[in-house]
């Protein structure tokens, strides 16, 4: 078989470009490190239930913090504890979450509540809730058959 060398030199060019962007990303990408976002602190994925603040999720109001109202969430298998939550209309609420087995979405339908949980990291999310309603929390990544029912829902109430 006879390659034109006007092909050779393409087939070299297309090959050096490939070689040279993979090079570029896989340098910078163990140079500067690859960590999850808001990674700040790391569990057990396995104890989960055993470590505060998950040990006990759901609605807790604080005091002397920037935010009125934590949310503890655990996810795991099709499921998200606490099922329902309820927070008063205008309060700034900062969400605390984590998965005890695969990556789960976590997306309030509606506003601007979007994280990703990894098994063994925290993600939190600061947010003002200034529309009362009903909101669907549902899971956004897919993990698994069960997927479509993982669930929780968010109520605004005045």
């Amino acid at each position: 078989m006879h390659i034109h060398k006007y092909e050779k030199w393409w087939l070299t060019f297309g090959i050096s470009s490939l070689v040279l962007f993979l090079v570029i990303v896989g340098f910078s990408a163990f140079h500067y490190g690859s960590h999850p976002p808001s990674a700040k602190v790391y569990v057990d994925p396995e104890r989960v239930d055993e470590i505060a603040p998950f040990n006990n999720p759901g609605v807790h109001k604080v005091e002397g913090k920037d935010w009125d109202y934590e949310v503890v969430f655990v996810a795991s298998a099709f499921y998200y504890n606490p099922p329902e939550i309820e927070v008063p209309l205008g309060s700034t609420v900062k969400f605390i979450a984590t998965t005890k087995d695969v990556v789960h979405g976590f997306q309030t339908a509606g506003t601007n509540i979007n994280m990703i949980l990894e098994p063994g990291y925290v993600s939190e999310y600061v947010t003002t809730v200034d529309k009362a309603g009903e909101y669907l929390i549902l899971c956004n990544e897919y993990c698994g058959i069960g997927h479509s029912s993982m669930t929780s829902m968010l109520k605004v109430v005045e």
